[in-house]
Formats: structure tokens, C-alpha cells, sequence
């Protein structure tokens, strides 16, 4: 299928295309959702290309049809409390009020570079809410689960795209109004 100038192929007949914690979440889920990893498309890009408005550009798909996955972490009575934010590369993830509240935590940031790599096995600028660890919380803005969305595929090589409601399927999921402000 082409999108934009990108031919997009089924994920499951390229799983060389995304890192090894997607691929084993990929598998996993289709063991009960093969219809919906069925609609999980992949197509390759230029490595340098992986940041969201480069890749959007260049290759002529909608920013708005791209989905951004940010790490966030907070601390409540000593214990680290971990969440995924999904949210339109057109938004950005509500981390000092929305996400803070949902996390139950006095502050909340972005998860440190290093750090996010680390826990998810995945390259930065690739990092997706397929496969993470499953201590991470997994918020979605309701914004995100509805049309296209073009997400990491764990590597800087390749994009996911998917229907927005299979992206709601997610093991985990937890599809939240509000979670992203305007950018």
C-alpha cells in the first residue's frame, strides 16, 4: 500500500523492520488479535530521518496522521511511577497537569535519553507503545485512537503505521481525553 511516498507492507512479513521488544509484543498480541496486527503496517526510512517533522516532510504524510510516544516518570512515597504518553505530533503531551494527575505524583518529566533507552530496548527517536515493559502505564489521547497513526517502530529505520482504534487495542491501553495540549 503507498502512503504518502512510502510503500507500507504487513509488519508480520517484515519483522526484521522493528526492534526485538516489538517484534516479541507483535507476536504475542497476534496469538489473540490477528485481525487487528493483520491492519499493522511498516515501511522503511532513512534512519536520519526518524524525527517527526523531517520524516513527515520528506516522505508526504500528514503530521497530524503521526503519533509521538514520550516517556514520563514521577515519584508518590518513594515509589518511581512510569507512563507511556501517546499524543498527534500536532500536540503535545499535557506532562505538568494531566499526566501528573493521572500519575499521582507531585512532579512528572520527560524521562532522561539514556534512561528511556534503556528501559525499552528501543533507539531514541523510534520508541513506541508496542512493546514497552509492562511496568509502564500506556495513556493514549483520545485524539490518537481514531484515523491513521504513524508511530515508531522501536529503530530509527522504519515507521508503523495502523488504524488509531487498533492503537486503542493495545494491551494496556488507557484511551485519555485531554491528554495532549495544542502545540
Amino acid at each position: 500500500m503507498r502512503y504518502g511516498t512510502l510503500t507500507w507492507q504487513p509488519v508480520l512479513d517484515h519483522l526484521e523492520l522493528v526492534a526485538d521488544p516489538v517484534r516479541t509484543a507483535l507476536e504475542t498480541w497476534a496469538q489473540n488479535e490477528t485481525d487487528a496486527v493483520k491492519q499493522v503496517l511498516v515501511a522503511e526510512i532513512d534512519p536520519e530521518l526518524a524525527e517527526t517533522a523531517a520524516m513527515t516532510e520528506t516522505y508526504q504524510l500528514p503530521l497530524v496522521d503521526s503519533a509521538n510516544c514520550v516517556l514520563v516518570a514521577g515519584k508518590r512515597g518513594g515509589e518511581e511511577r512510569l507512563a507511556a504518553a501517546v499524543v498527534r505530533a500536532t500536540t503535545r503531551a499535557d506532562v505538568n497537569s494531566r499526566i501528573k494527575r493521572l500519575l499521582d505524583v507531585r512532579k512528572a518529566s520527560f524521562l532522561p535519553m539514556d534512561r528511556a533507552v534503556a528501559d525499552t530496548a528501543m533507539a531514541y527517536g523510534g520508541i513506541t507503545p508496542i512493546g514497552l515493559p509492562e511496568h509502564y502505564r500506556l495513556l493514549l489521547d483520545a485524539a490518537t485512537t481514531t484515523g491513521p497513526a504513524i508511530i515508531g517502530s522501536g529503530i530509527r529505520g522504519s515507521k508503523i503505521l495502523l488504524p488509531g482504534e487498533i492503537l486503542a487495542r493495545l494491551p494496556g491501553a488507557e484511551v485519555i481525553e485531554d491528554l495532549a495540549i495544542e502545540a
